[in-house]
This record gives C-alpha cells, structure tokens and sequence, in this order.
C-alpha cells in the first residue's frame, strides 16, 4: 500500500511534480496553438470559452501549479504534488464507482511506451470487478495525419489499453506504439463499437486525444496531463472531462507503477 505521504514524496523524486522536464517554453508554445484553436492543441476538444494565452496561464496556475505569471517565458515548468494527490484522489473515486456499477470502460493512450502499464493494471482491476474493459475496431486502420503528411496505423489493444502502431508493425512490451495526440483513434473505436451493434463506453480512461475527444462526445472521460497539454484542463473546467491529473507524462514506465497502486488502494480495488 502506498500512502499519500509516500507518493507526494515519490512524485517529486520521479519528476512526476515538482520541478518537471516540460519547459516553460513548451508550454507557452501549446498554450498560444490552444488560443489559436490549432486542432494539434485541441486535442478533439471544441471550448466553448474564448481561451486566451493569458486565461490559460491562469487556469494552468490553478490546476497545476505552474508560474502565474504570463511574462515568465523561460525555465522549467512546476507542478504542484499537492495537486496532483488530491486529482488522483478524484481520480479513485470515480474509478471506484465505475467499479461499484460494473460500467463499459475503454482504456487508450497516445504514450504507451511511458503510460501502457499503468493503465493495464486499472483494466485489470476493473475487469476483476466485473466492468467490461471495451476492445472496438481491433487491427482497424486509421488514417493518421503527421507533419509528414497521412500515414496508415492500425489501432490495436495491448492487456486492455487501445493504442496506435504503424501498419505491419506488431505491437508488444518493447516496442507497444506509437506517440500520438490525436483524437481520430477514439473515434474509429466508438464508429467501429457503433457500426458493430457493441456496447459503448460510459467511462473512457486515456490521455490526449483520448480523454479530449470522449469528453467532447458526451461520455466521461479522465486521465493524466502535463503542463503543456491545456485541453484536458480546459475540458475539465467546461464540464467535459471528469478528472484531469497534473502530472509529467513522460518519465520512464516504472516510475507510474506508485501511482497504479496508490489510485486501486484508494478506489478498494487492490488484489
């Protein structure tokens, strides 16, 4: 068991808060794309709010900890472990409940090689529980546009978690995915659940497109965020997504295995 003292400590030595590797500058960059309504910002969110660089700095303050202020243009970004506890807090909670009413859940993420195994092991508990953990539109192909221009991937699961890798490549432990911020792979898996007669998700767990795109669709949706990825967060402020967690989404896997145990403890859903 991992009490909230042993993880407030544990997020700040992994660089999971505190003083994280995001830069200022990244996330200034994001912010400015998110006010410009860029689609690589939006992340599948349409706000309803006028987002101006300056709101988001103050709303990034809020939820993350990060410097209020909008002149500070430079230096590493900040978040505060205090928040991140209590957004994991909320995150338990309704994990607990999706347990406690056996609800469908679709587990996908554009970072698998850093957030596969944290996600797996709530699928797990979750199916342990009774939930049914959705799998839609398996080896579907999905038209993925880059700076390269579209490429084909195929959207696979890999222990319950949906991911996208490139075409004719096998995903697997060492190699499970691609980096993706779009939302065109959660929409392929609710066309291909809908086409199919399937169930649909009442909670979606995810990050980027994933959690962006099922908020903006109407279905409940929470995950992790960095300080360079404002959709979530404005999402969570407009009443779209459920539980938006501040945190560095880029460290190496391991480092989120504290935060499985400490999220399944806290929901009763430990083995």
């Amino acid at each position: 068991m991992v009490s909230e003292e042993a993880l407030r400590a544990h997020l700040v030595t992994a660089g999971l808060a505190g003083t994280v590797a995001t830069t200022r500058e990244q996330s200034l960059r994001r912010y400015r794309l998110f006010a410009a309504r860029d689609p690589r910002a939006l992340l599948g969110l349409r706000p309803e709010g006028r987002w101006s660089v300056p709101d988001l700095v103050a709303l990034m303050a809020e939820e993350c900890g990060v410097s209020a202020d909008p002149a500070q243009g430079s230096g590493q970004d900040r978040i505060d472990p205090e928040r991140t506890v209590a957004a994991l807090d909320a995150f338990a909670a309704r994990l607990a409940a999706a347990a406690r009413s056996r609800s469908p859940v679709l587990f996908g993420t554009g970072h698998p090689r850093r957030l596969l195994a944290f996600y797996a092991e709530l699928a797990s508990a979750l199916a342990a529980a009774g939930c049914p953990v959705l799998v839609p539109a398996q080896g579907q192909c999905v038209d993925m546009t880059t700076q390269f221009g579209v490429r084909p991937c195929t959207l696979s699961y890999v222990r319950g978690v949906a991911l996208v890798h490139e075409a004719g490549a096998r995903p697997g432990a060492d190699a499970p995915g691609a980096h993706t911020h779009s939302p065109l792979p959660l929409r392929t898996a609710l066309a291909a659940a809908t086409a199919e007669g399937g169930r649909l998700p009442e909670l979606v767990i995810g990050d980027h497109g994933w959690v962006c795109a099922a908020g903006q669709l109407g279905i409940d949706a929470m995950g992790p965020a960095d300080t360079d990825d404002p959709a979530p967060f404005v999402g969570q402020a407009e009443g779209r997504v459920s539980v938006a967690v501040p945190l560095d989404d880029g460290v190496p896997a391991a480092r989120y295995r504290p935060l499985a145990r400490y999220v399944l403890n806290r929901a009763c859903l430990s083995h």
